[in-house]
Parts: C-alpha cells; structure tokens; sequence
C-alpha cells in the first residue's frame, strides 16, 4: 500500500485508504514508510552558502516561535508524505499548532494535518526545480505558502494560496523588498545577502547574533560594574584618608591643649 504505481519511491496511502485502517494497521504504515529520501530525489549539494542560509532560517524561526511560546514544529529536510503523492524534503518547513517533538517523518494523514510553509534556498543547479516545478507541486497539495530565497541571484519569491481549497498560486508582491508571511505572521526582507525575518519594526537575530549580543551585553555590564567597584574603592580609599587625617588632627589637638595646660601652670 505504500509503494506507489508511478515511480518506485514509497507513498503514503490515499485518504481513502488510510480512513479505512485500523489503528493498528496505521502504525504499521506509517513504521514502514522510510525516514529519509534517496540520492536521486534531492538536489546536488549546493555548499555553505545553501546549508547556512536554511539553517539560520531554522534557528532564527524555532528561536522566535520558542520565545512566543507558541506550538510550532520546524524542520529542516525532513521527508514529508502527502496521501498518494510523491515525497519530498523542503529545506524547510513550518506547520502550526503542531507539537515540536523530534519526527523522523511527517505523514500528513498520520499527523491530521499538512505544512503551512515551505521555504525553499536556491544557491546553483536546476533553478526550474524551485522556481517552477515545486511551485506546482506544493500548491497542488495545498501548501498556504511558499517561498524561494535564490541566493545566487539575491531575489525572493513568494507565493500564496488566494483560498483555502484553491491549488494555484498567486505570486507575492513586495513592497519596498518586503514580503509578509501571513502564516508564520512575520516579514522576510534580504539585507546585506542575507535572508532575515521581522516581526514588525524588530529583527529576528539567528542563534550566533543573539549570543554575540548577549556577550556585549555581558562586557557592558562587567565593564560598568568595575567602573562601581573602582569608585567604591577610590570612595573607601578617601573615606579611609579622611579617617586617618581627622585621627591626626585630633592628637594634634590633644597635643596642643597639653601644651596650654602646661604654659598656664608655669604662669602661675
């Protein structure tokens, strides 16, 4: 039931299909269905300015919704079977509402629902898979959006479902290089040849940009609190002086009305 009749990579079963199994039977599907994807089903490697591209998206996002406390499951590459369709692994995916524990997979019968955004990075190779076949293929499993960051050429495209039930993309349009996402409620921008997120008038930092912050932050703060302790010291130190010259003015006094005790028994 899961090898499809078109290609020879596994399929999910169709809804039908997977309505009329027991729950038993579904868990044996869902077992058999692989956890990753072939050779020949993905791109060539594309490099560091692909891997990192999608990993800072993956980070910054699953920081961002992490901070929102919001039920968001992110991943990066993962096998994904619709029912009775051939499988594919985004660089990344988004669906909402959907627990973050790790998967192996993602059967969208098994789950009850499918992704709601699809990021896609383009660095070299077949641009037409990206750029025309994926954009086909997902609004026809009915993907609310989905959005190419072409690296190589610095351009980002998105697309949206206009309805629920439609299965034809409507292409974004940007204004002032701004694309909203609806689904994730968030902006995407390219700034300095890279891919970043808004929320609002407020940049999504990746992982590394947060600690480096952090770090500043940190040195900002040790430096003030040096700067304190080297007053309290220098406070301590004039207090400390004070102390000791108010101890020699007074056995100076001391000193001074002896000696006018004595002079005034010497006049008598």
């Amino acid at each position: 039931m899961t090898t499809g009749r078109k290609d020879k990579y596994p399929r999910a079963p169709s809804q039908e299909e997977w309505d009329a199994l027991s729950p038993e039977e579904r868990e044996r599907v869902v077992a058999s269905l692989p956890g990753e994807v072939t050779d020949a089903e993905l791109s060539p490697p594309e490099g560091d300015r692909h891997f990192q591209a999608k990993v800072g998206a993956l980070d910054t996002l699953r920081g961002y919704f992490a901070r929102q406390r919001k039920r968001v499951y992110l991943a990066a590459e993962l096998p994904v079977y619709y029912p009775k369709a051939r499988r594919f692994a985004p660089d990344l995916l988004v669906v909402l509402d959907a627990d973050a524990h790790q998967r192996d997979k993602w059967v969208v019968s098994a789950e009850g629902k499918g992704l709601d955004f699809v990021l896609e990075v383009h660095v070299g190779g077949d641009r037409k898979k990206d750029a025309e076949r994926n954009v086909k293929r997902y609004a026809s499993l009915g993907i609310p959006e989905y959005f190419i960051y072409d690296r190589a050429r610095q351009q980002l495209l998105g697309y949206r479902l206009p309805e629920p039930d439609a299965r034809v993309y409507v292409p974004l349009v940007p204004r002032d290089g701004v694309h909203v996402s609806e689904r994730l409620g968030l902006e995407l921008r390219l700034e300095e040849g890279r891919l970043r997120f808004y929320s609002g008038r407020d940049m999504l930092l990746e992982p590394e940009e947060v600690i480096s912050r952090l770090e500043q932050l940190a040195e900002g703060l040790q430096r003030r609190a040096d700067e304190e302790a080297r007053r309290v010291a220098e406070v301590r130190q004039r207090a400390v002086e004070a102390e000791r010259r108010a101890t020699r003015a007074e056995r100076r006094v001391a000193e001074l009305q002896a000696e006018l005790e004595r002079l005034k028994r010497e006049r008598r």
